[in-house]
């Protein structure tokens, strides 16, 4: 099992707090540090404000060596496909090959109201979704010296010279979600990854299982397609532990081992287990407190090992 840091920077962090447990992350040995992509808090004050995930990649891309780094997920509302594929190519160079995206369709209406960022129809961001996706992934796919050209209902590029070109090739793609027809089939074309984010271990295996149906029905082998979920954790050595770190994201414990990875080290991989056992390869753990460095190195010496 990969075990991941997921951060949610827009309930408030400045890029200090992010480049501490990106550097902690990759010190403890994960694998890669993620961050969301959103401009506005869910609760609380979200003070100091956010921090563009984009631009923090960046930024940590010099600040690492190791560790892999992306988004769950850079919302398609939120930049031309044009523009970001120049962007993560350029952030793939700066970390010597070590980014991942993730790119979804942009879900929380009132941080483009808050920053006047336009938010269609759900059907229509979708469609635009779908057409970033082929854009993103053409363009990285162009030869050097060819142009690229699309016509789409939402974009249109022509001549583009498909420049810069990203160290690696592919750029690992991450399309997640709970939907149940298109978003199956758009992991299948285009995704080395399909994430199931906060979903109980029956949605997560179902959800995996219709990617696989997915790609039975495009002719593509399932298992190029890495399965991941996102949870959130709150491990402790013992119950006062997990009760102090609860308390200090402003949860309960009960609650987060109904929804999460919380408890002991021993509940947390037990849980961890069950989420294997529905074909789940990777985990995202979503780290609320990025002050609290001691449990990052905790689930690191005694939950990773067991797995």
């Amino acid at each position: 099992m990969d075990l991941r840091i997921f951060t949610e920077p827009q309930q408030g962090a400045r890029y200090e707090d992010l480049r501490r447990i990106a550097v902690a992350a990759e010190a403890a040995g994960y694998s890669a540090f993620f961050r969301s992509d959103h401009y506005l808090h869910m609760g609380g004050s979200g003070l100091p404000g956010p921090t563009d995930a984009w631009t923090t990649l960046a930024a940590l891309a010099r600040e690492t060596t190791s560790i892999r780094l992306g988004t769950l997920v850079t919302s398609a509302t939120f930049r031309h496909p044009g523009v970001l594929a120049i962007q993560v190519a350029q952030v793939d160079e700066m970390s010597g090959g070590r980014v991942e995206l993730g790119l979804g369709t942009g879900w929380y209406e009132q941080e483009h109201a808050a920053y006047g960022i336009p938010f269609p129809p759900l059907k229509e961001r979708f469609d635009r979704f779908a057409e970033q996706l082929e854009i993103v992934t053409g363009l990285f796919a162009t030869p050097e010296g060819e142009t690229f050209d699309f016509t789409g209902e939402h974009y249109r590029l022509e001549g583009s010279p498909a420049l810069p070109k990203p160290v690696q090739s592919p750029v690992p793609i991450i399309v997640g979600g709970g939907g149940k027809k298109r978003t199956p089939a758009l992991a299948a074309r285009y995704a080395s990854e399909f994430n199931a984010a906060f979903a109980s271990v029956e949605d997560t295996a179902a959800a995996i299982s219709r990617v696989r149906e997915a790609c039975a029905a495009a002719g593509r082998d399932a298992s190029s397609v890495t399965s991941s979920a996102a949870l959130i954790v709150c491990c402790g050595r013992d119950e006062a532990e997990v009760v102090r770190r609860a308390g200090a994201i402003g949860r309960e414990p009960a609650e987060l081992r109904e929804n999460g990875l919380a408890g002991t080290p021993a509940e947390v991989v037990d849980k961890i287990g069950r989420y294997a056992a529905a074909g789940v390869e990777r985990i995202y753990l979503q780290v609320m407190d990025l002050s609290d460095l001691e449990h990052l190195d905790l689930v690191a010496e005694q939950v990773a090992p067991q797995l």
